[in-house]
């Protein structure tokens, strides 16, 4: 009888660690916003900088994105255009 409850605790037990094995990081990685485009229209509300994209080696327009944490806390991803790093005045 004791041998019963040891494996129905078992099992109760391994089933609830399952339904926890949803919140991994990979998940969690997945959930993330979605990419905004930066218009000038776009009104910005820029708490914190989180991270700056690295900007290309190219000569002319290249994307950049900018992840931030607005007033409210959220995490936003903002994606827009600069002067890429690869033109030379000479």
């Amino acid at each position: 009888m004791k041998l019963l409850k040891i494996a129905l605790l078992v099992a109760l037990g391994a089933a609830g660690a399952q339904a926890f094995a949803d919140d991994s990081p990979a998940a969690a990685a997945n959930s993330k916003p979605p990419v905004e485009t930066y218009t000038y229209d776009t009104r910005l509300d820029i708490k914190r900088v989180i991270e700056v994209s690295e900007i290309a080696d190219e000569c002319g327009p290249v994307p950049a994105r900018m992840t931030y944490e607005d007033s409210r806390g959220q995490r936003r991803t903002i994606e827009y255009q600069v002067m890429g790093t690869g033109c030379s005045n000479g």
